[in-house]
């Protein structure tokens, strides 16, 4: 295959624009004064009712769920047992077991995550990655998540994800968390 001059621009301009974009991005140290501080153990510790919805690369809106967690702290181990139900009548659980580290952040596992996430929180916010296995009707996807988690107050936590392959974003989850009393 040959590459004409003119294409040369077009690719050119695409990386360009590629790399100013990601310079533009968002970075954890930018919520260093954001209070309350995230403190994941200490608010995922307990009962947490969760909602969201999860839409595809054109913002539509492609499935509804709500999450019933239990979250137990021992030591420096917290386990989530995640227990998902969807509008469209399907259920699904997942148990993470997260653990901190010395300096302060965090790894975790869950069955469907492909090796282990890695998560850091500063003043009110955490940021959360990992690769999961997406499964469709036809297809089962390796994809990356990129969770931004906000703590709002005691009760509330707010949750933006965009799931990504190759840099491309497919979609984007949106959920929010509850701390029962």
């Amino acid at each position: 295959m040959r590459i004409r001059f003119r294409d040369w621009w077009k690719i050119g301009g695409i990386a360009a624009a590629v790399m100013l974009l990601s310079s533009c991005s968002t970075d954890l140290t930018d919520y260093r004064a954001s209070t309350p501080q995230f403190a994941l153990f200490d608010y995922f510790q307990g009962n947490i009712t969760a909602w969201g919805m999860v839409q595809d690369y054109t913002n539509k809106q492609t499935r509804r769920f709500d999450v019933k967690i239990r979250g137990e702290v021992n030591g420096d181990t917290l386990t989530l047992h995640e227990d998902f139900r969807y509008h469209d009548g399907e259920t699904s659980t997942r148990v993470w077991i997260i653990t901190r580290q010395p300096d302060g952040r965090y790894l975790g596992t869950a069955d469907d995550i492909i090796g282990t996430a890695a998560g850091e929180e500063v003043g009110n916010a955490l940021r959360w990655r990992y690769d999961f296995l997406l499964k469709t009707d036809e297809h089962e996807l390796e994809v990356h998540f990129d969770d931004w988690m906000y703590r709002q107050d005691d009760k509330h936590v707010f949750n933006i994800s965009k799931i990504t392959k190759w840099g491309v974003t497919l979609g984007q989850v949106t959920l929010f968390f509850s701390k029962a009393e």
